[in-house]
């Protein structure tokens, strides 16, 4: 029996077990950098395979190495990430979370529970390859400074040291049984931006003894619009959106201060970096102009993710074998962010979706919404597949 077609009878031997671990998570979900239990579960289940997990990696993620014949002579990483969202879970299902107001609802607990069932593989077959298979569960993907950032300060990619890594993250526009690729640059930075904008309140009948900072608030979340449009580059994708504004007065009532919330997005550092600028002095300056002030905190987020051509076209290739052409698809420019983007700044990486929607089965929600579910079949597909681009990249390397 070939090697790919023992992967798939053991993803398949295993689909079951995978689901429960899968249904377990959500059921228990997590915050980010709060993932006490679920990294407890994690190594527990770790251990039932046979694997010894090092815990505490950044406090709440934890590693572990399968080690094949010759282990040193070749590693490659598999990542999953374990936080899950503060939204309240509208899903009607019995593994519904049990954590009021917490839920899983961007798929982490389906690519905790994939890797599990890649390590299960893996583990079954650690006598048929070469080198070692560096599992990384971390914590906190969905809170800056991201918890990719953290596992890598805490040495997540040393002793050993992998020669590239694999990330595969849940997509609910992709049917299930199909998954997607794309080769170099795919996600963009983040930046979360908080503008407190500062005037002088009063009693809305009489403005002229005002400085009205709800005011002064228009015309700067106009106006920084400007640098998208006139200051980026065309060429460069760039977004600058604000999503939060309160200023608590009332209807006859200007208010002392407005409080803005936003994100900038960007694929360029340079640029990235200009915008920052840009936005905190025409920001202060327009403020100034009015005759108020408005202080400027910019907290920098994850990196672009860039995919490395080289690792992900034979992962795409990997895939091709494992599932068929036609269940391979391409990815478009994605301008939403995920702190997968740093371990691509430190080694050669692959970041691919896996399809999880089911319109049959009504299962077709966007990630970070209340009624987000997946088609559990994609969890046999994930873990077969990440099992099978690692042992293909390890023959290759």
């Amino acid at each position: 029996m070939s090697l790919k077609q023992q992967i798939k009878e053991l993803a398949a031997r295993n689909a079951g077990e995978i689901v429960n671990i899968r249904r377990h998570i959500h059921a228990n979900p997590e915050l980010s950098y709060q993932e006490y239990n679920t990294a407890k579960y994690v190594a527990e289940q770790l251990k039932a395979i046979g694997i010894t997990p090092r815990e505490g990696v950044a406090e709440t993620g934890l590693t572990a190495v399968i080690e094949g014949r010759n282990p040193e002579s070749k590693v490659l990483a598999l990542r999953a990430d374990m936080d899950a969202l503060p939204i309240l879970e509208a899903n009607n299902v019995e593994y519904k979370s049990k954590n009021e107001g917490v839920m899983h609802a961007c798929g982490h607990d389906a690519h905790t529970s994939s890797l599990l069932g890649s390590a299960k593989i893996l583990h079954e077959l650690k006598d048929q390859f070469e080198g070692s298979v560096k599992l990384i569960f971390q914590p906190g993907e969905e809170k800056n400074p991201g918890g990719a950032s953290l596992m890598i300060k805490d040495g997540a990619l040393k002793d050993p040291a992998p020669g590239c890594i694999f990330g595969q993250h849940v997509m609910p526009l992709i049917p299930v049984g199909k998954v997607g690729f794309r080769e170099g640059m795919y996600m963009a930075s983040c930046d979360e931006i908080y503008l407190t904008v500062k005037g002088k309140g009063g009693h809305g009948a009489v403005p002229e003894l005002t400085v009205d900072p709800v005011l002064i608030a228009s015309h700067i979340i106009v106006a920084l619009q400007q640098i998208i449009s006139r200051n980026a580059s065309p060429k460069t994708p760039t977004v600058l959106s604000f999503g939060k504004v309160i200023a608590n007065g009332a209807t006859n009532i200007i208010p002392d201060e407005v409080n803005i919330a936003g994100t900038f997005r960007a694929m360029d550092e340079e640029w990235r970096a200009d915008a920052h600028k840009k936005i905190t002095t025409m920001a202060e300056n327009i403020a100034t102009a009015m005759g108020g002030s408005c202080y400027v905190e910019i907290s920098k987020g994850y990196p672009f993710l860039v995919n490395n051509p080289e690792v992900t076209r034979q992962a795409r290739a990997s895939a091709e074998e494992f599932l068929g052409k036609e269940n391979v698809v391409d990815l478009e420019l994605w301008m939403g962010a995920e702190d997968f983007a740093y371990y691509t700044h430190e080694v050669p990486a692959c970041f691919y979706r896996l399809g999880t929607r089911n319109e049959a089965r009504g299962i077709t929600s966007y990630v970070h919404t209340p009624t987000f579910d997946i088609d559990e079949d994609a969890l046999e597909i994930g873990a077969g597949m990440m099992a099978w681009i690692a042992l293909s990249k390890l023959h290759n390397m």
